[in-house]
């Protein structure tokens, strides 16, 4: 099985983050919306086939499912041992209002299961990424590589995190039931990052996401020795039911529904 050199897909998030950037940074951009009324824009296209042609040219044995290139029937994938699932623009939505706070996410799936994940914040210029029984790590501009932990010290107070654009009532019923003295918001999947970096004890999502929303965020968590229950990929159905990521086991689990 080809070995996968980290460093390589660091750099080809970066890149990918590079081209939206060119994109937001103009005073305006083109809005498409998708049959779910979902926006789409240049960024999102252009990150795209950045990702897919290097991947492509580094890995050209390892298939490639995106938010972008989604339409691969479950009769295909279903047999793929491993493949690259991305996320090209996460958090368009937070794009179109320029607060920032959109990313990257590259992960790579074997047997269902996310074994690595980078996720690029282009406007903050930070990188985190996580390979199974490696750890996890973060860069911040050109500065030292670091490793992060869930297990980073934040006191007795339990905080989670949670989207800026969702919510729902069972969230707010499992902070009540946990006791959670703070939430905080963050879009896109740097709401994983925030757990695995030690800043928020869990998130946990009720409404649907799909798989590419999380797999980058999942591995990452995991790698920095966080839990991550309800989450399974390659999917007939690529929507995910409710999850939790937490630093923790000894944080109670929650009713889970899978899509299978």
């Amino acid at each position: 099985m080809v070995r996968i050199d980290i460093e390589i897909i660091n750099t080809i998030a970066i890149e990918a983050g590079k081209k939206i950037l060119q994109i937001y940074d103009r005073p305006d951009f083109n809005i498409e919306f998708k049959k779910d009324d979902s926006p789409l824009t240049a960024a999102d296209k252009a990150a795209h086939h950045t990702i897919a042609y290097r991947l492509g040219r580094q890995y050209p044995d390892i298939p490639l499912l995106s938010e972008e290139g989604k339409s691969i029937s479950h009769n295909v994938r279903h047999a793929w041992p491993r493949f690259w699932l991305v996320d090209p623009l996460d958090g368009t939505k937070e794009f179109i209002k320029r607060n920032g706070e959109f990313t990257v996410n590259i992960a790579l799936i074997e047997n269902n299961q996310p074994v690595l994940g980078v996720i690029y914040a282009p406007v903050i210029d930070t990188l985190y990424y996580g390979i199974r029984s490696e750890g996890a790590f973060r860069q911040i501009k050109n500065k030292k590589v670091e490793n992060i932990s869930v297990h980073a010290d934040m006191g007795q107070e339990i905080i989670a995190v949670r989207s800026r654009s969702h919510g729902s009532e069972e969230e707010e019923e499992y902070a009540r039931s946990v006791g959670c003295h703070k939430i905080i918001s963050a879009g896109s999947s740097l709401k994983f990052c925030r757990v695995a970096e030690g800043q928020a004890h869990y998130y946990y999502r009720h409404g649907p996401t799909m798989e590419w929303d999380t797999a980058a965020g999942h591995a990452i968590v995991e790698a920095a020795g966080g839990v991550v229950s309800g989450l399974t990929y390659n999917k007939n159905d690529l929507r995910n039911g409710p999850f939790l990521a937490r630093s923790t086991d000894r944080l109670p689990d929650i009713p889970l529904s899978y899509n299978e």
